[in-house]
């Protein structure tokens, strides 16, 4: 009995101290409330200075990722496991990648916070799941690194960066992301969403995207790999689709609206543009684009495939009104290099006394110093305009891309290669149809044009092209290739034309030498006793060499590759190896030829020094 009133008591006092200690709180909750408040502040305060002196932080976005350690070159051993364990921020996107024959281009959001000159690396995962261990948890999502350089970094259109990164290891994934070196540690650049979404992400494989695309009045123009049209031909746009994506499309990888497709020719397909875009055109910058298909085989449809697409809507801001506002350009000029900034000087030099005003520049993913020799050309005040062309093997497509760029600044367009140079012979009275009697002038090319301009049917000149040698030269010939190649082949091997862009074929099919012309136009054979073009082809070994490396177009064979080994797109004999016959001094001579050195010697020296202008640069100095 005594036992029970004692626990009766104790159960009572525990009700009355508990109902004591809720009705105390309940008398100062604010004052406690902010006590705690004051604890869990400084608390947090304390962490964030901890955080800082220990983390570098260079975003106004803070995001915890893991961060790569740094790692010996291509290490595969147990002890490269990393513990990815440091919090970082991450100043920019990776937007796409995709696997180029030779090295894998990322397309990162531009925002400012990289810079070209920065060093940055290329890092590479191998999942260790993959290496047959069974493992999960945290450890299986750990990788083996391996780091190499970034190749190169440029800036490609008004939203995004370009990132070269060279082929991954054996065994290492395609889907790299970035890392920055800075003096005291090394920073990673990679995804929003870290290394935890690389086994969610992809790398588009070149053989089957769309790559870029531009606008054109009311259409849209994408440019296609892996379309697989046949070449010089116009194909059934019915057979095509067009899908813009818009707002957050890309979170979900779906594309929200969709038109029909009025032109498909090789790698280029126009498209309507939504209504929704063609009331504002100019809210279409930065959307981007793709091409759907229908393949027919046997007149019966198949699945409808629409193609992975890296191609956002850019169109560079034409100069309107030309020089001063004097009205369009009359000449200009558009060509695709990769590795030409040696050839450069003498070649725009060279037309630019002839007449040329504006150059258009395709860099094709060049490694030598072709950004410097434009510099200072445009510092001499050369109208020299650099476009980052990384799409390998699409120098069709490329030309159609700068027709439409060309299109609102230039009357005429000359697309030519820079071992390509005018000629223009001496003119007898019977050669008075398109230019004066006697020798060319300053300006000779532009006011030929202009001439030919006063038929308003005539949309298209051709020039008549020769093929020089080595000459007997061993060494590049130090006064240029004008000077230098005087021996060539006796017969002419095509041609290269000057275009109207306002009258090529909405298709703007072209095979690199001539476009296809709208109904109602046509071209014209220019007489080689009014003009010819000197094709430096064939010149000596150290510079002919790299032509085995990779050709740009797309429809002719890699030298390397052996077939169609008797085109005349290929050297006569020399199979598929970058080997030097013996005799490669004296091949593709049958006529000397010095008509071309005699007038730029005779015309273009300066006299105070003996020297030609593209012999003066202060990259040699």
């Amino acid at each position: 009995m005594d036992s029970s009133d004692q626990r009766r008591k104790r159960k009572r006092l525990l009700r009355t101290s508990a109902a004591s200690q809720t009705s105390y709180l309940l008398v100062l909750p604010s004052h406690l409330f902010s006590v705690r408040s004051l604890l869990l502040c400084f608390t947090f305060f304390t962490f964030l200075c901890l955080l800082s002196y220990t983390a570098k932080i260079h975003s106004s976005v803070f995001r915890p990722v893991l961060v790569v350690s740094s790692l010996s070159l291509l290490s595969s051993s147990s002890d490269s496991v990393q513990h990815f364990d440091k919090l970082i921020s991450l100043p920019f996107k990776i937007e796409d990648r995709v696997l180029l024959p030779d090295h894998i281009l990322l397309l990162v959001k531009n925002n400012g916070t990289v810079k070209r000159n920065q060093e940055l690396d290329c890092v590479y995962w191998r999942s260790i799941v993959s290496e047959g261990r069974n493992i999960d948890g945290l450890e299986a999502r750990q990788s083996l690194v391996a780091k190499l350089n970034v190749l190169s970094v440029d800036e490609y259109d008004e939203f995004r960066l370009i990132v070269r990164c060279p082929i991954p290891p054996v065994n290492y994934s395609a889907v790299v992301n970035l890392q920055r070196r800075w003096r005291n540690g090394i920073e990673n650049l990679g995804d929003e969403n870290g290394l935890r979404g690389i086994s969610n992400q992809s790398v588009h494989k070149w053989e089957r995207v769309a790559y870029t695309a531009t606008l054109d009045g009311d259409t849209a123009v994408v440019f296609v790999k892996g379309l697989n049209l046949r070449q010089q031909r116009e194909s059934d746009p019915r057979q095509f689709s067009c899908h813009f994506g818009l707002g957050n499309w890309e979170a979900d990888g779906k594309f929200m609206l969709t038109t029909k497709a009025v032109t498909a020719a090789q790698e280029v397909v126009r498209c309507l543009l939504p209504r929704s875009i063609k009331k504002a055109p100019e809210k279409a910058q930065g959307i981007r684009v793709t091409i759907g298909v229908t393949p027919h085989v046997r007149a019966r449809a198949h699945e409808h495939v629409v193609f992975p697409s890296v191609a956002k809507i850019f169109s560079p801001k034409s100069i309107e009104g030309g020089v001063g506002g004097r009205g369009k350009y009359e000449l200009c000029v558009c060509t695709m290099v990769w590795n030409q900034g040696s050839a450069l000087r003498e070649w725009i030099m060279y037309h630019a006394w002839l007449g040329v005003e504006r150059w258009f520049i395709y860099d094709n993913n060049s490694d030598d110093n072709i950004k410097q020799v434009i510099g200072e050309l445009e510092r001499e005040n050369y109208n020299v305009t650099r476009h980052v062309w990384p799409w390998v093997k699409t120098q069709e497509a490329g030309f159609s891309h700068c027709a439409l760029r060309a299109k609102d600044e230039c009357n005429w367009v000359s697309f030519m290669d820079v071992d390509e140079f005018f000629y223009f012979p001496y003119s007898t009275p019977r050669h008075q149809t398109f230019r004066e009697v006697g020798y060319a002038g300053q300006n000779s090319l532009r006011t030929l044009v202009a001439n030919v301009s006063s038929s308003p049917r005539i949309a298209e000149i051709r020039t008549t092209c020769h093929s020089f040698g080595p000459s007997g030269l061993s060494k590049q010939p130090p006064q240029g290739v004008m000077a230098g190649y005087t021996c060539r082949l006796q017969s002419p091997e095509r041609h290269k034309s000057i275009i109207r862009p306002k009258a090529l074929d909405a298709t703007l099919l072209n095979v690199v030498h001539h476009f296809h012309l709208r109904n109602g136009f046509k071209y014209l054979n220019l007489p080689q006793s009014t003009a010819v073009i000197n094709h430096y082809k064939y010149q000596v070994w150290d510079v002919f060499k790299a032509k085995f490396y990779r050709r740009v177009a797309t429809y002719v064979a890699d030298w390397q590759e052996n077939h169609n080994e008797g085109s005349r797109d290929r050297a006569p004999g020399l199979g598929t190896e970058a080997i030097e016959p013996p005799n490669w001094p004296q091949q593709f001579c049958e006529v000397w030829d010095t008509g071309l050195r005699d007038f730029v010697l005779a015309n273009l020296v300066d006299t105070s020094n003996g020297l030609l202008p593209w012999e003066t640069s202060s990259l040699d100095q």
